[in-house]
């Protein structure tokens, strides 16, 4: 007689094997592709138009402070995006860049309506969404953070 060590597979109503749940293998999906797009914005900014490029186009847009807002953002988005890809201080990196996003749709994308091709909010609306998104659920199980969280706790 042999015995059988798989468990039964989960099915939905509808009878088919369903899904199985995973919300930190989501989180890392979602935190590795909004990290690169936040990470070649910011790329963009530092190396392909420099500081002083970033500011005068800021300025053009009627972004107030734009000399110092332009190098602020830059390396927000650079630095900020490589934390999200790491997962390393994400509540509060995706929070900076949450309201990067939201100051951004308000000051110069919304008047444009909602499609980027027409300069519009489409684009700031889904990365300051899924920011938000961060801020609430954290990085998730594949993430520095939680590297370090279960670090803290096995010394305790």
């Amino acid at each position: 007689m042999s015995t059988s060590t798989t468990s039964p597979q989960t099915t939905s109503r509808s009878g088919l094997r369903a899904w199985p749940a995973s919300p930190s293998l989501a989180l890392l999906v979602l935190r590795l592709a909004v990290g690169a797009v936040f990470i070649a914005h910011g790329a963009q900014k530092v190396f392909v138009y420099g500081f002083a490029g970033t500011s005068g186009s800021f300025a053009d847009m009627g972004v107030p402070l734009a000399e110092v807002a332009g190098p602020v953002v830059a390396l927000l988005e650079l630095i900020g995006g490589v934390l999200l890809v790491l997962g390393l201080g994400t509540r509060i990196a995706a929070a900076a860049l949450a309201v990067d996003m939201l100051v951004a749709t308000l000051l110069v994308h919304l008047t444009a309506g909602i499609f980027v091709a027409e300069g519009g909010y489409e684009l700031t609306l889904v990365l300051g969404a899924t920011a938000v998104a961060l801020v609430l659920a954290g990085a998730g199980r594949y993430s520095v953070d939680a590297a370090l969280a279960q670090r803290r706790t096995a010394r305790v």
